[in-house]
């Protein structure tokens, strides 16, 4: 039994079975929010960039919110694997004081960040015009952008309440904002009309950006008046987009390594039936391991941000690093099944 699935909408399907599973298919690539979920396909990521898309010589986009661009930031360094590698080790070894607070939390992922890019991260990030780093921020309004816990809750109780009508009334709690390349050439369209405004990465705020991305309302601190961007407080890219419900315009194939099938729009979608718009996933190629491969991890599950509250450190940190020794397997199926071409194993992607 596989324990990679691949799913495929029915453009892509059909495109691939026709040309074959060659990465010149493919202009963008997705990552979603969800913290250490990554881990549960963290080869994939490496394989990618080191193989699959080796000989590539048209630019890629890598979008991502919250984990997903601090996967992004890593694929446009000049060293990408070894920039997963350090953020894989950074991340997975991570401690925090017994209740710290949404400070101490941000100021620790401050100091990631400074580790992970080095004297050189941001100057590679910016300027590399094949692989292009994309991140996906929320500028939260209202009571949303409040560092006072009680009115932050009722800001995000709020935006779920509202956005159980319909996504497009997140519209007023917060608008999307997209910091990329100044050479980037991203078209994006929101059917939902959330506001989105595309933003030039720069020295001055490509670090803030990054931590912004991944500032969990209520864990940590929002990041007030990024540097070209609009004044405000920016926060967690997912709240908006936490497994994307966009269309991304004149694009191939998209390319999305996940940990299931099932996206989500947005954070406060989690809990919901709502599914993304079948048609935004037409081109769309998601990699992800299989239920049962999942049930074969420590504690049969993939690793979520729980894990910091509910295991100690000296439990915690050896099963992150196990479940993604354990993705080398998917790795190695996808290199076969591309080698070979044998599609048989791709699934039509059905939204359940």
């Amino acid at each position: 039994m596989s324990k990679l699935e691949i799913h495929a909408g029915p453009e892509a399907l059909a495109q691939l079975q026709q040309e074959g599973f060659k990465s010149s298919l493919f202009s963008h690539f997705l990552g979603a929010s969800g913290g250490p979920k990554w881990f549960s396909h963290y080869a994939l990521d490496s394989y990618l960039i080191s193989e699959f898309f080796q000989q590539r010589d048209t630019p890629l986009h890598f979008i991502g919110s919250s984990a997903g661009a601090f996967r992004a930031s890593c694929f446009a360094r000049k060293n990408p694997v070894e920039a997963l590698e350090n953020l894989a080790r950074l991340y997975s070894q991570t401690r925090y004081a017994k209740n710290a607070d949404a400070k101490q939390v941000s100021q620790q992922t401050r100091e990631l960040i400074e580790a992970l890019f080095g004297d050189d991260g941001a100057n590679e990030i910016i300027n590399n015009r094949l692989y292009q780093a994309h991140f996906i921020l929320a500028k939260c309004q209202g009571l949303g952008a409040s560092e006072q816990t009680s009115l932050q809750l009722a800001g995000m109780l709020t935006s779920y309440i509202k956005n159980r009508f319909g996504r497009q009334y997140l519209a007023a709690q917060s608008k999307r904002f997209i910091f990329q390349p100044a050479h980037s050439q991203l078209q994006v369209s929101d059917p939902f009309k959330i506001p989105t405004q595309q933003v030039t990465l720069t020295q001055d705020n490509i670090k803030d950006a990054l931590l912004a991305s991944g500032s969990i309302p209520l864990v940590m601190e929002g990041i007030a008046n990024i540097a070209g961007a609009p004044k405000g407080i920016y926060r967690d890219g997912g709240l908006i987009d936490y497994h994307f419900d966009l269309d991304f315009k004149n694009q191939g194939l998209i390319l999305y390594p996940h940990f299931d099938a099932n996206p989500k729009a947005g954070w406060f979608d989690k809990s919901l039936s709502r599914t993304p718009q079948a048609s935004h996933y037409d081109k769309t190629v998601i990699l992800c391991p299989s239920a049962e491969f999942i049930r074969s991890f420590p504690f049969a599950k993939i690793p979520d941000r729980n894990d910091f509250k509910k295991m100690d450190d000296e439990a915690r940190i050896p099963y992150w690093q196990k479940v993604m020794a354990m993705t080398q397997v998917l790795a190695e199926e996808l290199d076969s099944l591309i080698e070979k071409q044998d599609l048989s194993q791709i699934k039509p992607l059905a939204f359940s």
